[in-house]
C-alpha cells in the first residue's frame, strides 16, 4: 500500500501574504478572503494541495522540508529574479561558474526553497 500526499501545509503569521506569494509562484489561485481562518491553493492531477494555516508562533529554525523549484517557462537565474519581485530573499547563493547549482530562498515569512535549473538547462 502506497500514501498520496495530498496537502503541504504552511504553518504561518499571514496566511493571506504567503498564500499569494506561493499562488504568484505556482501560477494556481488563492481560494482566499480577508478575514478568513486559512488560504489554499488547490491542486489536482496528481499535485497536492498548498494549505496556509495561521499559527501564534513564529519561525525560529531552518526548516526541515523545503519546496524545490524548477522553472517551467524561464530559467533559473531570471526565476530568481522573478520571486525577488514577489517578496523572496536569497539566503545561500550556490550557484557554480558552469552554469549548475541553485539558490537557496525564503518566502516573505522566511520558509526556505530552492530554485534550481529549468529542464532546458539541464539538458
Amino acid at each position: 500500500m502506497t500514501s498520496l500526499i495530498r496537502t503541504i501545509t504552511f504553518d504561518c503569521a499571514d496566511p493571506g501574504v504567503v498564500g499569494r506569494f506561493w499562488a504568484a509562484v505556482t501560477g494556481r489561485d488563492l481560494d482566499f478572503a480577508p478575514g478568513d481562518p486559512e488560504a489554499v491553493i488547490e491542486g489536482g492531477d496528481g499535485v497536492p494541495h498548498l494549505l496556509f494555516l495561521p499559527v501564534p508562533e513564529g519561525k525560529t529554525v531552518k526548516n526541515r522540508v523545503h519546496l524545490d523549484l524548477q522553472p517551467s517557462d524561464r530559467g533559473r537565474d531570471a526565476e530568481v529574479v522573478r520571486l525577488e519581485g514577489l517578496g523572496a530573499t536569497i539566503v545561500d547563493d550556490r550557484r557554480n561558474p558552469d552554469g549548475t547549482g541553485f539558490v537557496v530562498m525564503t518566502d516573505p515569512e522566511g520558509n526556505e526553497l530552492c530554485v534550481e535549473r529549468s529542464a532546458e538547462e539541464r539538458a
